[in-house]
């Protein structure tokens, strides 16, 4: 996404000049571990006036901003956003609406606002749906840093490749529809399924249907305390199913 110059000049409805100063920043801080997060990055929470980041309830702490809480220091303005863990639109959207006016009102006041979130900012990320509000209420300046993806990290830590050569690679969030696991799995090389935590025994049984379930790698918490990386989906108990867990299936074995 290009840079929208901060300085913008507008005109209010009284004819006054308006100076819009303040700058919009997501930025990715990869999978969890901190030495992960890119020197861009990096510059941007250390010059930014306001962290804000992401939870799920009032009473945790968003792993975003557990990941970064040695770069930022203790005197940085930190503001933590909840969102409720849930797929509905219409719960969703009051706390977009909230955590944007509450960002916008910090751009009004010429600071720089970064927002975190896990992996990349691009990839099912709440970023996104902020800055669809924060665009929608001016022409604020705004950068996307983009971080390393959680199923990047998860495959150099298994020692695989995700994809080689003209191999195709799909990645797709495991949600209700089994038969879209069947489908990438029938016309692609390699797949990421994500978010698997709350499906993995139905995705399990169509990989063994489909003859693949010893060709599967699960990864959870990747770069997090409590780090779980098993090649053999039966070893894989269920304190290991992580809101931050998936699966990678590689039709071609390895050194096969």
């Amino acid at each position: 996404m290009g840079m929208i110059k901060a300085g913008i000049k507008l005109f209010s409805g009284m004819g006054d000049l308006i100076f819009m100063k303040g700058v919009f920043y997501g930025v990715g801080v990869g999978p969890g571990d901190p030495e992960l997060l890119t020197l861009k990055g990096y510059r941007v929470l250390r010059e930014a006036d306001v962290i804000c980041a992401p939870k799920s309830g009032a009473d945790r702490e968003g792993v975003a901003l557990s990941i970064i809480g040695e770069i930022i220091g203790q005197k940085k303005e930190v503001l933590e956003l909840s969102f409720p863990m849930t797929r509905e639109r219409a719960k969703l959207e009051p706390s977009w609406e909230k955590a944007a006016g509450r960002i916008i009102g910090f751009l009004r006041e010429g600071k720089k606002v970064a927002f975190v979130t896990l992996g990349d900012p691009t990839l099912y990320s709440t970023y996104t749906y902020l800055l669809k509000k924060i665009k929608q209420a001016g022409p604020w300046a705004v950068e996307t840093i983009p971080g390393v993806p959680s199923f990047c990290a998860c495959a150099a830590l298994a020692g695989i490749p995700l994809a080689e050569g003209e191999e195709k690679l799909a990645v797709v969030p495991v949600i209700e529809d089994l038969d879209t696991v069947r489908f990438v799995c029938r016309h692609f090389e390699n797949v990421v399924f994500m978010k698997v935590a709350g499906k993995f025994a139905e995705v399990a049984a169509v990989l063994e249907e489909l003859g693949l379930k010893g060709q599967a790698v699960f990864a959870s918490r990747c770069g997090l305390a409590g780090s779980v990386v098993k090649r053999d989906l039966e070893e894989v108990e269920e304190g290991h199913k992580d809101y931050l867990s998936l699966i990678i299936v590689k039709k071609v074995a390895q050194g096969g």
